[in-house]
């Protein structure tokens, strides 16, 4: 891998940022849920994750380019879902210091202002296997002192349920528009692994509803490679669709 001599777009240092989650994970499913997100999850099999498995979303288990390379019938897909052979990235349309997710509703579930997405799977996801989160808007309204509604499990609920709960329970890392968030504190409340290139550490903080664990100075996002540049504007990306969830490029 060689330094970037390119200028690199903000989506595309997101899309980097994504892909590290994947490192070091070996031979398992990856369910990346946007246009990024997948964009990322292929970056990653392409350079540092070979042994990932990706589904085309029905049956077959492909390659970064899309060819056929197994078989995952649906069927199966829970047993590996169960045993924590997965890592899914999804949204969070609310996130807080803890990690607890919301893609259900906003206000009051009884009488929500807006209807979103539901629980769908985020529950068990999160439960039972590595979860990382994209939000490519970060705002006080992304990121709240207090989610309406729990649907991924945080840090803090996975605990209190006790051991088998927490067994396979890891919250990766959250990607945004402006930075990368983990959980790596003694009491996993959630803190600013990184700076996006060209973002104020003022500005994250004013756009996040509750106080970030971080060190000064923090690091900056790693910018991507020649070869991953490479990658994602001429193999993986060449019409520029996840420009188009980054807010600003």
């Amino acid at each position: 891998m060689t330094a970037t001599t390119t200028a690199a777009a903000r989506h595309e240092v997101c899309a980097v940022a994504l892909a590290e989650a994947f490192r070091g994970d070996g031979e398992i499913l990856a369910s990346p849920i946007g246009v990024l997100p997948g964009i990322a999850a292929r970056l990653a099999r392409a350079t540092f994750a070979p042994d990932l498995l990706m589904s085309d979303g029905v049956a077959s288990l492909i390659n970064a380019a899309g060819e056929v390379e197994g078989w995952l019938p649906y069927r199966t897909v829970f047993d590996v879902v169960w045993s924590g052979r997965r890592h899914v990235v999804m949204g969070a349309s609310q996130i807080d210091r803890h990690g607890n997710q919301n893609i259900a509703c906003i206000g009051d579930p009884r009488k929500p202002k807006a209807q979103l997405l539901g629980m769908r799977g985020a529950p068990g996801n999160t439960i039972n296997h590595t979860t990382t989160y994209w939000v490519p808007s970060h705002t006080r309204r992304s990121f709240v002192t207090r989610v309406d509604v729990v649907t991924g499990v945080g840090y803090d609920r996975a605990a209190a349920l006790g051991e088998r709960a927490a067994r396979f329970h890891e919250i990766r890392r959250v990607v945004t528009d402006l930075a990368v968030l983990d959980f790596a504190t003694p009491d996993h409340a959630m803190r600013l692994a990184s700076l996006h290139p060209g973002v104020a550490l003022a500005d994250v903080l004013e756009k996040t509803s509750f106080p970030l664990v971080f060190s000064e100075p923090v690091p900056v996002t790693r910018l991507p490679s020649d070869e991953e540049l490479h990658l994602l504007r001429t193999v993986l990306d060449p019409a520029g669709r996840g420009a188009k969830e980054v807010a600003a490029t």
